[in-house]
C-alpha cells in the first residue's frame, strides 16, 4: 500500500499505528517522527514562514478572501508516487491543503486513490481519526491498541492532579498578532491537566479578541503556544508584543511551549501536551 499524507498530524497517526513503511510522500510541514523527512514533498506554501506574525496573518487572510489556498500541491511529484491513499483534512482551508484543492488534486490523479479526510475539532474526533486510519491502512488492531493507550494515558493524568480548592485559570494563545485563542481540542486538554480555560470552550474554533479582553479574563497562567512555531520563535514573537493591554497580560505566568509540535496537531502527541500542561498548571 502507497500512502501519502499532506497533514503533520496524519502523518504521525500512520506512523503510530506501525504503518510509517507505507508512507511514499508527506507535506512539507510533516516532520515527525524523524524519518519521514527524508520522504518525497508533495507539498508547499507561498507564504515565507520567517515573515513578521502579522505578515503572515495577512498573507493567510487574503488567501482566504480570494480562496486560493497559500498551501500548494506538487502535482507533478504526487502522480509519480502514484498513491493508494490519500490523506488530508477540512479544518483549516489556509494553514493546508483544504477541501477544494484536495478535490481538485484528486481529479487529476489516475489511478484516483482512496481519500481519507479529517475533520476533528475535539479530542473524541482524535481517537476516532485514529481508528478511521487504521481501518484504511488494514491495522485495525494496532489503530485501537494506540488509542487505548492514549485514553489510559490521559485518565492516569486525570487522576494524578491534585484537587484544588479554584482551578487554575488558564489562557491558551495561538497566534499573537492579532492575538488568537486556541480553541478546538485544547480546552480539553487544559480540564485534563486540571485547569480552567478561559479564553475558549471544547471544540470551538480558534478565536480572535482584543487584548484589552484577553487581559480582563484574568488568567492565573497564561501558555503562549503558536500554531506552527517552535518554542524559540514564540519567545521572539513575544518580545515583539508592544501594545499596553496585552504587556498587562503578560505581567501575569508566562510560560511558552513548542505549539508546532504539541497543540496544533490533532494527533498522538496531544497527550503528551496534556500532560505538559499538566506540569505547567502545577507550577
Amino acid at each position: 500500500m502507497r500512502v501519502v499524507s499532506i497533514l503533520p498530524a496524519a502523518t504521525e497517526i500512520v506512523a503510530a499505528i506501525g504503518g510509517a513503511a507505507f508512507l511514499v510522500g508527506v507535506s512539507h510541514e510533516c516532520d515527525y517522527p524523524p524519518e519521514v523527512q527524508a520522504l518525497p514533498r508533495v507539498t508547499h506554501t507561498t507564504v515565507d514562514p520567517a515573515l513578521p506574525a502579522r505578515d503572515i496573518d495577512r498573507q493567510m487572510a487574503a488567501a482566504k478572501r480570494s480562496g486560493v489556498s497559500p498551501v500548494e500541491v506538487d502535482l507533478p511529484t504526487l502522480t509519480r508516487l502514484r498513491p493508494d491513499v490519500l490523506i488530508g483534512q477540512s479544518v483549516c482551508d489556509v494553514c493546508a491543503v483544504g477541501t477544494d484543492e484536495l478535490a481538485r488534486v484528486v481529479r487529476a490523479l489516475d489511478p484516483t486513490p482512496w481519500v481519507v479526510t479529517l475533520h476533528p475539532h475535539t479530542l473524541a474526533d482524535v481517537f476516532g481519526d485514529v481508528g478511521r486510519i487504521g481501518k484504511t491502512l488494514a491495522r485495525r488492531d494496532e489503530a485501537r491498541e494506540v488509542v487505548t493507550r492514549l485514553m489510559q494515558r490521559m485518565r492516569r493524568l486525570e487522576q494524578s492532579v491534585a484537587p484544588r480548592p479554584t482551578p487554575v485559570r488558564v489562557l491558551v494563545l495561538e497566534w499573537l498578532d492579532p492575538p488568537y485563542v486556541a480553541g478546538h481540542w485544547v480546552p480539553e486538554l487544559v480540564a485534563h491537566a486540571g485547569g480552567t480555560d478561559v479564553g475558549n470552550t471544547a471544540g470551538s474554533p480558534a478565536v480572535v479578541r482584543s487584548w484589552r479582553e484577553l487581559a480582563a479574563t484574568a488568567p492565573d497562567l497564561v501558555i503562549i503556544a503558536l500554531c506552527g512555531f517552535d518554542a524559540a520563535r514564540a519567545r521572539r514573537e513575544l518580545a515583539a508584543v508592544t501594545d499596553p493591554d496585552a504587556r498587562a497580560l503578560f505581567s501575569r505566568r508566562v510560560e511558552v511551549i513548542d505549539g508546532n509540535a504539541y497543540t496544533s496537531r490533532p494527533g498522538p502527541r496531544l497527550v503528551e501536551a496534556a500532560e505538559l500542561l499538566a506540569r505547567l498548571i502545577r507550577g
